[in-house]
């Protein structure tokens, strides 16, 4: 095996197509994510927080309803053309939405509607793309190419939202829509330029039979990964709602519309460093995984009563480290030693417990900010993250989790379905 490299996925044209054009895109994502926070306070200041949760909610409803669906889609097509047309679709999104606040017909009602087209859009995406990611490198560098995946996408946050809170106040919210609406020719101008013959293509899964309960009858097989997506659930749906708990401690606690994109920024730096840090690994385990639950937690509650916006930032960089390293770790878990035939069926459900949980927690949070306390919206997220992972190393102590590196479970397939050897992989 190659000596391990933090950028070793970017070594070939294709990653660094991929990844620049992937970083360009997400920096728009973020700023319009920011901004679209911002116009949901703006047209609905008394209850701001239960609007937010409500817009996360339509955003991130599609992935927990076709989620598992759309990963069994993905792995049965060509992953780089349904990305291009994916990825087309959010353009038209973003333009939608530039138009409708640059000409004032943005309204609560449209912002739903906008949110839900996104979500949808985002769903079928959301496999396709990261299953793109594991066609960069060979199997045993995936790890490597996962965290760097999440390096870009978590890591675009330090400069999405800082150009979003700039750009909102000096020129309004409208602006940060269409930069997202620009930025995304970029990541389809990376695909179409990208050598197909460079990709390590799997061969798609055949179509028919029942891919998802396949994908469903895996995870619940493999004790070690069954814990992993446990724990992913719980702690996504209740401590990652970062776009509605920092809004409300901006404005409820530290008193500054600007700490919002700041918060974000910040905590995104923590997450780029959390990301290259397992970049470095030749692969994730699960005391990795479990300690970037208590490191995340730890920092939201101190994040959630710092004394002041200083301390808050300082905070937010191991809160932002642990969050990325949770994810990376997860990612990393569940594809190591997994069927190639099944990849993107895996990313898709880790997409449903990690951001299909959203509709679930996002109107929760919302409203203990509303009506118990900006910094419960935080806290209680971390309080039930502990608890999640303190079960987990009892079960685990108790039990330990077999894993054998490079052998998968079997997987029930149909008579005619061909599932290539298991191979270590993932990320």
């Amino acid at each position: 095996m190659a000596e391990p490299s933090t950028f070793l996925a970017l070594r070939e044209r294709n990653g660094k197509l991929f990844f620049g054009g992937l970083l360009v895109s997400n920096v728009g994502t973020w700023a319009q994510a920011t901004a679209t926070g911002l116009l949901v306070a703006r047209l609905e200041p008394v209850h701001k927080g239960e609007a937010l949760g409500i817009a996360l909610m339509l955003q991130f409803l599609p992935m927990l309803v076709l989620g598992a669906w759309a990963g069994a889609f993905a792995d049965q097509r060509n992953r780089r053309r349904l990305t291009i047309i994916t990825q087309t679709a959010l353009t038209l999104q973003a333009l939608a939405l530039t138009v409708l606040d640059f000409t004032g017909h943005a309204t609560l009602p449209t912002v739903y509607a906008l949110s839900l087209l996104l979500g949808v859009a985002s769903a079928i995406d959301n496999p396709a793309r990261r299953g793109i990611v594991l066609e960069l490198v060979d199997p045993e560098h995936i790890t490597n190419a996962m965290s760097l995946n999440t390096a870009v996408m978590t890591g675009s946050r330090i400069f999405g939202p800082a150009l979003a809170a700039w750009l909102a106040h000096t020129h309004g919210t409208g602006w940060c829509f269409l930069v997202n609406t620009v930025s995304f020719l970029a990541v389809i101008g990376a695909l179409v330029a990208m050598d197909p013959a460079e990709l390590r293509v799997t061969p798609t899964a055949p179509r028919g039979g029942t891919p998802v309960r396949d994908g469903l009858r895996y995870v619940w097989g493999d004790r070690r990964v069954r814990i992993v997506f446990l724990v992913m659930t719980v702690v996504s749906t209740f401590a990652f709602n970062y776009s509605v708990s920092f809004k409300l401690l901006a404005d409820g606690r530290f008193h500054q519309e600007a700490a919002y994109g700041i918060l974000l920024a910040v905590t995104g730096f923590g997450s780029l460093l959390g990301s290259l840090f397992l970049a470095r690994k030749a692969e994730a385990s699960m005391a990795i995984y479990l300690a970037s639950v208590v490191l995340q937690s730890a920092g939201s509650l101190g994040l959630a009563w710092a004394p002041n916006l200083a301390v808050a930032y300082v905070l937010a960089v191991p809160m932002g480290f642990g969050g990325a390293l949770f994810i990376s770790a997860a990612n990393s878990l569940v594809q190591q030693g997994a069927p190639p035939t099944m990849r993107s069926r895996l990313l898709a459900l880790t997409g449903v417990a990690f951001l299909g949980s959203t509709p679930i927690g996002s109107p929760i949070t919302g409203w203990i900010g509303d009506h118990i306390g900006a910094e419960w919206s935080l806290a209680y997220g971390a309080l039930c993250s502990l608890v999640c992972v303190a079960v987990a190393v009892v079960v685990l102590r108790l039990r330990p989790a077999p894993y054998v590196r490079g052998v998968a479970p079997v997987v029930p397939v149909q008579p005619d379905e061909s599932v290539v050897g298991p191979v270590v992989e993932r990320g």
